[in-house]
This record gives structure tokens, sequence and C-alpha cells, in this order.
């Protein structure tokens, strides 16, 4: 989540992440856990010397899922802003076993700092951007006739990405991770986990289709020799220009067949695939060296948990839920929170960026103006009739609703109770709220009990 402050300077967080989230448009009060990086980020240039001379060189790297190695300390990943490394605790030998900190006696600048910890941070922020991004459909507890992730030659399609980028840890080099020799042959099955209303989702993920075709491209640009296999159900080449780059593909000699695989199993050091061709209408196996699966785009882990702490909502597959799909498309249903990207639902690229970009504009028209407009049909309370029950808090879908204590004076002194209470700046008067209300204490202006009685009276005279 980035958070998007009114104030001329622009304060960055990583490694940071959102605990709660309170007040409303214009209003908002942030609750940041700022994790731990043992570096001061003010005093670090990135100049690298660190990880260079860090000992603990055999870690994992996540950013390259496993397939790349990394430090202890290090940047996120290598494109990350600001470029400047933090220490993971779990696996440096300084705060796990008191030893090494080397990284400390290098530093040029003085900037390590083990003593560092964990805090919370408030900040006032005046609208927010969600750009939670998304995760890849498990298929290894899915799609057991794909192997259950056993086959180390069965790869996702963002391990295959991350083979064939010039900045990938095999430096563009495409290899197999069982012997990490070259394959000859590779197998791409498109969604896995996408359109599957049985194991998987229902909802097409978009972006499979594109970069299939370029994945393909690769094998046969990278490996003169290579062949390439697509199996797809359909091919959905919706923006401008990819009809043209999906016959690139084509014309590069990649091989479309028409057909879901139903087995993938091992003969020899080959892997095995069963399916159809649909369009020739007949059973086929093919042999190949790697599968590279398209796997389904889901919502980013979390994600969920998020919106229930900033108070909107989600669809039926667990994405951020919009406002309007056509008019409000970058909007929520709280006033001041917008979307940007993938947590919204499936997107490539130019999708991606066109929202974000759609969403910033949105926050510059909210600063600005000094006064925002707000909805004059709202919700009333007559407090007299109020019981305190709470039942209408839950219901409203803009958190405009709230308890709070009502003191009087009464033959006992003074008495306090709970009474509903309603934000005016987050009602937008849909009345949701009405028929939870068993003491009709609340009611829409214009459009209470009596003015609706008076209405349908004069119609009928």
């Amino acid at each position: 989540m980035v958070a998007v402050a009114q104030h001329p300077n622009i304060e960055m967080r990583t490694l940071a992440e959102v605990v709660k989230v309170s007040g409303f448009i214009g209003n908002f009060n942030v609750t940041i856990k700022q994790k731990a990086k043992y570096v001061d980020w003010d005093l670090c240039t990135g100049c690298g010397t660190c990880w260079e001379k860090c000992p603990s060189k055999k870690i994992k790297d996540e950013y390259d899922l496993g397939i790349g190695l990394r430090t202890a300390i290090h940047k996120v990943f290598p494109q990350a802003v600001p470029g400047k490394p933090y220490i993971d605790a779990a696996n440096c030998t300084k705060l796990t076993k008191d030893k090494c900190g080397i990284c400390e006696k290098v530093c040029p600048t003085e900037a390590i700092r083990f003593n560092d910890k964990d805090e919370l941070i408030t900040e006032e922020v005046g609208a927010i951007i969600m750009a939670t991004g998304y995760d890849l459909f498990k298929w290894e507890e899915n799609h057991g006739e794909y192997g259950y992730g056993k086959y180390p030659d069965v790869v996702s399609s963002l391990y295959f990405e991350r083979l064939v980028s010039a900045g990938g840890p095999t430096g563009g080099k495409i290899v197999r991770p069982s012997d990490g020799k070259e394959p000859k042959s590779v197998a791409f099955i498109k969604c896995v986990g996408s359109r599957d209303d049985t194991k998987g989702k229902s909802y097409c993920s978009r972006a499979c289709c594109m970069y299939t075709a370029k994945h393909a491209y690769q094998v046969k640009d990278k490996i003169p020799d290579g062949e390439a296999y697509v199996f797809y159900m359909d091919v959905r080449t919706a923006g401008k220009n990819y009809e043209e780059f999906y016959q690139r593909s084509l014309n590069a000699g990649a091989r479309y067949i028409r057909g879901r695989v139903s087995k993938i199993y091992p003969r020899g050091d080959r892997l095995v695939l069963k399916s159809e061709d649909t369009l020739m209408g007949m059973p086929m196996e093919v042999e190949v060296d790697m599968v590279v699966l398209a796997t389904a785009m889901v919502p980013s882990e979390g994600a969920a948990e998020l919106a229930k702490t900033i108070g909107f909502s989600t669809d039926k597959d667990g994405f951020f839920q919009e406002a309007h799909p056509k008019l409000q498309p970058v909007e929520t249903f709280s006033a001041g929170v917008y979307l940007a990207g993938a947590c919204q639902g499936p997107k490539d690229i130019p999708d991606t960026v066109a929202q974000a970009s759609a969403a910033a504009v949105k926050v510059c028209g909210l600063f600005s103006k000094t006064e925002l407009a707000t909805e004059p049909m709202i919700v009333e309370i007559e407090t007299d009739k109020c019981s305190g029950c709470g039942f209408c808090v839950p219901i409203c879908p803009y958190n405009a609703l709230s308890l709070v204590d009502l003191s009087f004076r009464g033959h006992h002194g003074t008495v306090t109770r709970e009474i509903a209470e309603v934000n005016p700046s987050l009602c937008q008067g849909c009345g949701a709220c009405l028929p939870a209300c068993r003491t009709l204490a609340l009611s829409l202006k214009g459009y209470s009990n009596e003015q609706l009685v008076a209405e349908v009276d004069a119609l009928c005279l």
C-alpha cells in the first residue's frame, strides 16, 4: 500500500506494512510498522561494499525464485528505489550468533546499525492508493497431473522469466533446473488455474497469452535448433500490436497446439505430455526437456485482511472491489481510497500503467480542492429513539456509522449510554442501514417515512 501525504516533501518507506487505518478522506491516520533495516539509509550511499564483502553468499534469492544466490545484506531487488541494502536478520551471523560484523567494518559511511528495532509510526495522509499486486496460483496443490511440483523441470512462467532475463542469475541463458543443461524442446501450457471452475479460477488472467508468446519466441531466438510447443485453449490478443506479436512468434517457428494437457510424467531425463489436438481431433504425446506453466494471477497474500483494515470490500475472487467497473474503475466505496494495478483484477503492463496514472490524477484532483462537496441526502439519527444496539454499524459499506457515548442528566444523576453516530463526510446516503434499525431511529434525509407516505398520498389524490 502507498500512502500519499499532503506535504511538499515525499517520503518513501520500504520494508514497512500497514497495521491500522482510521479517519476518512483528507484525514486518514495510518499506523505503519517500520521493520528494522539495520542500515541507516540517510548515511548509506548504496556503494555495494558491504554486500561484496559479506561472507554469507549462499542464501537463495527470493526475487530470483531460488535460482540465484544472495548475501545476508542486500537490496530488495536490483532495481529497488532507493537502491540501498538492508540486513536479512534471519541469515546474518552477527545478529543470530554475534559473529562476523564485516559489513560494519568495511562500510565507508558507518551506516550499519545492528541495534536497529521495529517501530510503529503514525502518518497523517489525505488519500490512499492500493497497489498490492498479485501472486501466482499454487498449481502444485491443485494440479497433481502436472507432478505436484516434484518434477524440477516443470516450472512456472515467472521462474522462466527470471531465466531468460539478461539481468537474471543465468545472464539470460535458458537452462534446465535439474541438470543445468540447455533444453532443446520446451512446452508451454496456458490457462493453468485460469478459466477452470473445478480446480482453479473462473476468470481469464489476461496477460498469459502474450507473455507465453514472448517466452516461445525467446526459446526460438536463444536456442536456434530448439522447439517450442504451446498448448492453449484460446489465444486472446486484444491489445494494440498484440496480434502482430503473436504472429511474430508463429513465424519464428513456435508450434501452437489447441488442447489441454491431461498428464505429465517422466521418461528417462525428459518429460512426456499427454494431450490432444482438438483441431485435428486426435490424441497426442509430446516429449520435451522442460515444461513452463502459465499460472493464473490471484490476489496477493494478505490483501483481504488489508482491505478490512482500511475499510472497503473485495469481490468473490478476493480482488479489491471498485466503486463502478465503468464509471469509477479506480475508486472504492471508501472515499479517498483508490486502486492501481492487479490488486483490482488481472492486468498486463499497459493497463496497469494507465490505471496507476488515473489513480494519481484522482489524488491530485482531490488535493487541489480546499473544500469537498458531500452527499446532502445522508442518514440522520434520532438520539432519543436509538437503543445503541449497533446492528447498523457493520452493515454500512462506507464505515460511516459508529457507536459513541452520550451523557445526559437524569433523576439519579448523570447517565451514559451508547448511541449510533453518522460521519457526514463518509455517508453516501445508500440507505443500507435503515432496515437494520429496530427502533426506527435512522432515517434518510428527503426520504423519511413521513415524506414517503405524503408522496404516496399525493399521487393517490
